[in-house]
């Protein structure tokens, strides 16, 4: 018998929100989502900081409790950044969370990916059109924005079968394909989420705080596929409540509703009852 999500991952969806504590939480990312990112640590008591000077590192890594690495922007000295904090995230034993912006775009970005991956991440994560890519398939993913043609029942379960060769490999780390619906797959098993409203895909920055909010979950301590898990039915979830606020209102105010919420969810005990998914 199918089981839901919610009964896979029962003792996390009951305990986890709110936080117990305040994971800091470093992530070296874009400029154009880092105020929305470092906010939406906020808004669940997490701490952020946005720390990505190499020299800083040594100091740095034996405060923070977990890492996010984000592809959004790409320099010279972004990418040795991003290398060297994978580096010591993986020397010091910090959980970090890998997330693939553009490597469907650029073989650079598939590039870096791909060394990061050498790491062992706990969390892996893109588009679906992304994390085809980076596991070897086909993408018509443009820029780095995910393809509806990458999103079929045919071309999940292909994605599904490539990301658990590649967990043959990385039985350490979790990948997350994220699209109309959510894919998660590990050593452990196989997960599909389908929470979420389509004007997520219409304001900038929700893949990044997605990737934020897990790297958090996993500095209290959370399992890998708890965290990843939990974050997206949780983020979902609260785009949810806000579309159906929203009745009147456009884009602009539907983003301000759905971070609302971060901060107003986690309160609502039955929050956990709008969790739809199941193992695969």
């Amino acid at each position: 018998m199918t089981q839901s999500i919610t009964e896979v991952f029962a003792d996390a969806f009951k305990t986890t929100f709110p936080l117990k504590s305040s994971p800091l939480v470093d992530c070296i990312t874009n400029p154009v989502t880092i105020e929305s990112m470092a906010n939406a640590l906020l808004y669940i008591d997490a701490k952020p900081v946005m720390a990505d000077l190499p020299e800083e590192f040594p100091e740095l890594f034996t405060q923070i409790d977990a890492l996010l690495l984000n592809l959004g922007h790409i320099s010279p000295e972004r990418k040795d950044s991003l290398l060297a904090a994978g580096r010591y995230a993986a020397e010091t034993h910090k959980p970090f969370v890998v997330d693939l912006v553009g490597v469907a775009a650029t073989q650079l970005r598939y590039d870096i990916g791909q060394q990061l991956l050498q790491n062992h991440p706990n969390v892996v994560k893109g588009n679906i059109s992304e994390v085809r890519r980076f596991a070897g398939l086909k993408s018509t993913g443009r820029g780095v924005d995910g393809s509806q043609l990458d999103q079929s029942a045919t071309a999940l379960a292909e994605l599904t079968k490539a990301l658990q060769e590649l967990t043959e490999r990385f039985p350490n780390t979790t990948f997350l394909a994220t699209g109309e619906t959510d894919l998660v797959v590990s050593a452990k098993g196989q997960w599909r989420l389908e929470n979420g409203v389509p004007q997520l895909d219409r304001f900038t920055g929700t893949g990044d705080i997605v990737g934020a909010l897990t790297a958090a979950l996993l500095g209290i301590g959370l399992s890998n596929d708890e965290a990843v898990v939990l974050t997206v039915s949780y983020f979902n979830c609260c785009a949810e409540v806000a579309a159906a606020q929203n009745t009147a209102g456009g884009i602009a105010s539907f983003r301000e509703k759905t971070l609302d919420q971060l901060s107003l969810l986690a309160d609502q005990a039955d929050w956990v009852q709008m969790v739809k998914g199941e193992a695969l």
